[in-house]
């Protein structure tokens, strides 16, 4: 018997159907959520959309800072000697530098001339920061190549850089600038307000690789400084360089300044010292060639102080120009110390006084006027006091009142020992001569208009010294190598021993001349100190004297001034102005 089995009878598929309620319900969430994005949508960007534009200038609006450039300094002409070029600055932020592969990362280090793990080590100090400098002041040129490169985070700024045309010629008056552009050193410090000009700002759109897209707002424009027109003459200042770096090798010195000054304006044609630096070429300065030497360091004047010494005699009244003075037997014993001559003059008047340089005379002059006598000729000469330039740390020199001064003083300082000074204020003083008495303000800038002076000497006892001072440049001076053919030249020698500890070298001096050409109209004003010269020459008369005459009779051509002498006449007796004058010694 057959067991009965059942039999599986497939169904028809049939399709499920879906309550309407819940497909209703589905298009109405998905049609009140598209409402609502659109709602909060138009609400940030049309109501409230200070969140989404702050959060959309983080990512993409940068502020720029516009660089304004120092403005020009230029000499008296016009012609610049310290300008502001353009460069850039690369920076970056250091994380996304650190995060490039290693090909990448080496090519930038080469491209910013730096050492490849020199460079990772610096990030890495710095990895926290979100800017970082990695190049300063480039050329432009060298910057776009690295921007173009599309190194992550790398962006630059646009700077300037001081460029001095003249480079160490005129580096010791004009100074120079830091890596921020402020002055550090000389004029470009005095007067770094005004030079300085303000930072404008604007806002830029960016992409990711820190490259400009577009200009978004310019918030405050850059305002550049202002220009600075100096005294110097380029020309003139070039040959002043020129003269005393050929003297300081010829004669194996330790260094050297020369100043010249228009006597009638105060004005500072040229200003020059030795060592000096170039200001462009920062890798090599040193701060002992930073040093301005002519308006910084002092030197005792030795005998360029003789003028003023008589005429402090002359104006005394107990004095003349044919006054005798016995400085037999060329030497002369005070407070236990001798003063002595190169030679044995004899009986002497004070016009030749001057011309030999006598020591004893003038000695016996001071000693017989007093120390205030003889101090206020030199206070009123602006001895002691700076010149008021405005140059930083500027010397005042130093000359100590006259009632500290013991007899031996009054003798010593009377021939340039015992008191201080710098070259511009020996060069101010003998200003003072060739005004005739008139004392105006010396200035490192362009003076406009007429120079205002006040009276400090009678000109009749001036004239006076003058007329002395021009022997000491003709034959029978001590100077006859400062003299410049076609134009009259007064002016004094200076040879100081130099002061160390327990008294004074014997062996090492420092040269000086100090005078003034043409003495009739306008008058250009010279001073050469020569530092330590070695060998056989080095008096003032050798070694600074003809300094003078290259420097001034260059000067005087350049500045097309009117001769007022003939040409030296070598005979016995004859000046260049017709006087009669000592013989040779």
């Amino acid at each position: 018997m057959n067991a009965h089995r059942p039999v599986s009878i497939s169904q028809p598929n049939r399709p499920m159907t879906t309550p309407p309620w819940r497909r209703h319900l589905l298009l109405g969430l998905v049609a009140l959520g598209a409402v609502g994005l659109a709602s909060r949508a138009a609400w940030l960007q049309l109501v409230h959309n200070e969140f989404l534009q702050k959060e959309g200038d983080a990512r993409h609006v940068r502020p720029e800072i516009l660089q304004a450039h120092r403005g020009v300094i230029s000499d008296r002409n016009g012609d610049p000697v310290a300008i502001s070029t353009p460069v850039d600055t690369i920076g970056a932020e250091p994380a996304k530098l650190l995060a490039m592969e290693p090909g990448r990362f080496a090519q930038l280090a080469d491209m910013i001339d730096m050492d490849e793990n020199s460079l990772r080590a610096y990030l890495t100090r710095h990895s926290e920061r979100k800017f970082l400098y990695l190049r300063r002041h480039m050329p432009p040129q060298d910057a776009d190549r690295i921007l173009a490169s599309g190194f992550p985070g790398v962006s630059r700024e646009r700077e300037y850089r001081r460029y001095y045309p003249t480079g160490e010629v005129s580096a010791h008056l004009v100074g120079l600038t830091d890596i921020e552009d402020r002055g550090q050193e000389g004029l470009e410090r005095a007067y770094d307000e005004w030079l300085q000009g303000s930072a404008g700002k604007k806002l830029m759109i960016k992409d990711l690789l820190g490259r400009a897209v577009r200009d978004v707002k310019l918030v405050s424009e850059a305002s550049p400084g202002q220009d600075l027109r100096l005294s110097i003459d380029r020309e003139v200042q070039y040959l002043a360089y020129r003269e005393l770096k050929a003297a300081v090798i010829e004669h194996r010195v330790k260094g050297g300044s020369v100043v010249v000054m228009d006597a009638a304006s105060g004005e500072v044609l040229a200003l020059v010292n030795q060592p000096s630096y170039n200001p462009n070429d920062r890798g090599e300065l040193r701060p002992e060639l930073l040093r301005n030497a002519a308006l910084l360091d002092t030197f005792e004047p030795g005998s360029t102080i003789k003028p003023f010494t008589v005429l402090a005699g002359l104006r005394s009244g107990e004095f003349s120009p044919q006054t005798r003075i016995n400085t037999s037997p060329g030497l002369f014993r005070v407070g236990g110390h001798t003063i002595s001559d190169v030679h044995n003059y004899g009986e002497i008047d004070i016009s030749t006084v001057i011309q030999k340089s006598s020591n004893v005379g003038v000695a016996k002059i001071a000693l017989q006027l007093g120390a205030e006598q003889v101090s206020d000729v030199l206070v009123s000469a602006g001895f002691g006091e700076n010149t008021g330039t405005g140059f930083p740390n500027e010397s005042a020199g130093s000359m100590r009142p006259f009632n500290d001064w013991v007899r031996l003083d009054v003798a010593t300082i009377a021939f340039g020992y015992g008191l201080t000074v710098t070259p511009l204020q020996l060069a101010r003083a003998y200003s003072i001569l060739a005004n005739r008495g008139v004392r105006t303000q010396v200035s490192l800038l362009k003076v406009e208009g007429d120079a205002q002076g006040i009276r400090v000497f009678d000109p009749v006892r001036t004239q006076q010294v003058v007329d002395m001072m021009e022997r000491v440049t003709l034959p029978g001076g001590t100077a006859p190598q400062a003299h410049i053919d076609h134009y009259r030249v007064a002016g004094k020698t200076g040879t100081a021993k130099k002061s160390v500890s327990g008294g004074y070298a014997d062996d090492r001096y420092v040269a000086v001349f100090a005078g003034f050409t043409p003495i009739e109209g306008r008058s250009l004003v010279g001073v050469v100190v020569i530092d330590e010269p070695r060998g056989d020459q080095y008096y003032g008369g050798q070694v600074a004297a003809p300094v003078f005459a290259k420097v001034m009779g260059g000067a005087l051509r350049l500045l097309n001034i009117q001769p007022d002498g003939e040409p030296l006449r070598h005979a016995q007796g004859k000046s260049p102005a017709g006087r009669l004058t000592e013989p040779p010694a």
